[in-house]
């Protein structure tokens, strides 16, 4: 799989942005971001997804538990949005690169002329050279915090729909395991990673269980529909780890590393 010169969807979790203290992991972000710009910097369009808004708020406000309440949660994430653009703009900034902020809800992508527009802007930057980052916007919208099915599911879901909306050639989810496994690897010694899967169904799902990580809330359920919704618009999706940035130049490169989901052509 060759995706030289190609658009190409990163989403980053939580997991991979904060690290144990609940602190921004600034080693992670700084050399996401430069892997980024080198890939950028190969002719490649770069949209980056990014969660962690509310976790990195929430360790700013110097909260002792992570927050329960909406209000809470909504203004943790306004802090936290704030603080890891400032740290992306600074990073890729050592990199000459440019970046625009992204804030999606729900309703951006149901109603068709929003929709047009956002999709309008999108096209736009990455005709400019520059990257944008995209977020859902946690700080006004209660529906990804609270309710029970949520529609973008720790941006993993929503890194999807970015995919779709700028027709990307690849998606890559960085997540806390190295791919998907046909056991869960936490606890199962001998569980076996799967390189690639061509098709989902209900035994892909039953193998993705539900459990995301501590800090994140997405589990490997989510990165498999996200995967089934990217792929059934002929973007290919790839799951891997996200405390290996470096590894993208594997995947670009069309080496094995991960679970690739094939595109349905």
């Amino acid at each position: 799989m060759s995706v030289k010169k190609r658009r190409i969807v990163v989403k980053v979790g939580t997991s991979t942005l904060t690290n144990e203290m609940g602190n921004s992991n600034l080693r992670n972000m700084e050399k996401l971001a430069m892997v980024l710009a080198d890939i950028h910097n190969l002719g490649n369009e770069v949209i980056l997804v990014s969660s962690g808004a509310i976790a990195v708020g929430a360790n700013k406000m110097r909260l002792k538990d992570k927050p329960s309440q909406l209000r809470m949660k909504q203004a943790a994430a306004a802090v936290g949005q704030c603080e890891n653009m400032f740290l992306y703009d600074k990073f890729f900034g050592y990199y000459d690169k440019t970046v625009a902020q992204i804030l999606l809800n729900a309703e951006d992508i149901r109603q068709e002329e929003k929709k047009e527009n956002l999709t309008n802007t999108f096209e736009t930057l990455l005709e400019q050279g520059i990257i944008p980052i995209v977020n859902e916007n946690d700080s006004v919208s209660y529906t990804e915090i609270e309710s029970e099915e949520k529609l973008f599911s720790d941006n993993d879901v929503l890194s999807a729909v970015v995919a779709v909306l700028c027709r990307a050639d690849l998606l890559v989810i960085l997540s806390d395991i190295d791919g998907f496994y046909d056991g869960d690897p936490r606890f199962d010694r001998s569980a076996r990673l799967i390189s690639r899967i061509d098709t989902i169904d209900e035994s892909t799902y039953r193998l993705a269980g539900g459990a995301g990580s501590r800090r994140g809330t997405g589990g490997m359920r989510t990165k498999v529909q996200a995967a089934e919704l990217a792929t059934s618009q002929g973007t290919a999706t790839l799951v891997t780890n996200g405390s290996r940035p470096e590894d993208l130049y594997e995947i670009i490169d069309g080496n094995k590393i991960g679970t690739l989901f094939a595109a349905k052509k």
